[in-house]
């Protein structure tokens, strides 16, 4: 199953495109200063990748908020986007109770449960995204478009980000089979290992999804860490005692100058210390397909290291009790 999940992305942001291009979300009758993302997990990925993309071209500040408790600066001037896959993510549902006391621009996304509910009875902007995927965490694409499409209807994102989508699903479709190639022969070094992902800070939410995917798919442990701030901490980290630890460094050739200086002296102080040091260069021409076809290669680099270690990468069966214990009043 998530094989052909991972396998259908490049599709699933073609689909998204024009799923969107029909959706109306009304104007506010306040300026926007800010905008504020919720979601969790695979729902909330979606609003990191907005901010990054928003970070040097947006015209206001974006904020991901992954809690159960909405900003107390959020006012008329606040955009709230509310994202959740199932429409029942429980942080999701507070932050949307919060949300319906303020008198911020309020949009729900989901594909239904208690958010549509909620929405409809509240007449919120709500966009519904196609219900049945499995696994909130492989709607990625639909969970991006529909947050920009969002922006682009309140006149708050970039300009041509949906053309940006566009060719990275062009670029992904293109690079598949050699995608899938080479995360192959990167699984079978760190299969084994306890894996950490580098990057630059303008691209961190490759690097968070790297870590998630891992995490679910391949049921391993594993962080990641940015530059320049892993050189101020987490560097001096590197002189105890190690074992089996494998490290990507995820890279694009346009980084900051300093940046790329940085990574590459890192990996000069890290490698007596690291097993596998690999180092994986973007392809694409904007941050946002650079971002979307790392993403896409390390969705694949977790499916495989799964199938090496034979896991089902689609199994969450923790998390799922998790949820069911939550529920418990005993808890």
């Amino acid at each position: 199953m998530m094989y052909q999940l991972i396998q259908n992305f490049p599709q699933q942001l073609k689909e998204s495109i024009e799923l969107t291009a029909s959706w109306v979300v009304r104007p506010h009758l306040f300026p926007i200063h800010q905008i504020v993302i919720c979601g969790m997990g695979g729902s909330g990925i979606g609003g990191d990748f907005v901010a990054a993309m928003m970070k040097t071209e947006g015209k206001v500040p974006v904020i991901v908020n992954k809690t159960y408790q909405l900003p107390g600066f959020v006012n008329q001037h606040t955009l709230v986007v509310v994202s959740s896959y199932s429409g029942n993510t429980e942080e999701s549902l507070m932050i949307l109770d919060q949300a319906l006391k303020t008198s911020c621009k309020l949009v729900c996304i989901s594909s239904g449960g208690k958010m549509m509910e909620k929405a409809v009875a509240n007449q919120l902007d709500f966009l519904k995204l196609p219900s049945g995927i499995p696994s909130p965490r492989a709607c990625l694409g639909y969970s991006v478009t529909a947050q920009l499409t969002v922006l682009k209807a309140l006149d708050l994102a970039p300009s041509g980000v949906m053309d940006q989508i566009r060719a990275s699903a062009d670029l992904i479709s293109f690079e598949q089979e050699e995608t899938m190639q080479l995360a192959e022969k990167i699984s079978g070094q760190i299969f084994n290992k306890h894996l950490i992902i580098y990057c630059s800070d303008r691209i961190e939410p490759v690097a968070i999804r790297c870590r998630q995917q891992i995490n679910e798919n391949s049921k391993l442990l594993c962080w990641h860490h940015v530059f320049p701030e892993m050189n101020h901490n987490e560097l001096v980290g590197w002189t105890g005692n190690l074992d089996k630890i494998a490290v990507i460094f995820f890279k694009n050739k346009d980084d900051q100058k300093q940046n790329l200086r940085r990574m590459q002296l890192t990996q000069e102080i890290i490698q007596p210390y690291a097993e596998i040091i690999l180092e994986i260069f973007s392809k694409g021409h904007s941050l946002t397909e650079k971002m979307i076809y790392l993403t896409h290669l390390s969705d694949w680099i977790s499916w495989y290291v799964a199938e090496k270690r034979g896991v089902d990468a689609s199994e969450i069966k923790v998390i799922d009790y998790l949820k069911s214990s939550l529920e418990n009043p005993a808890y």
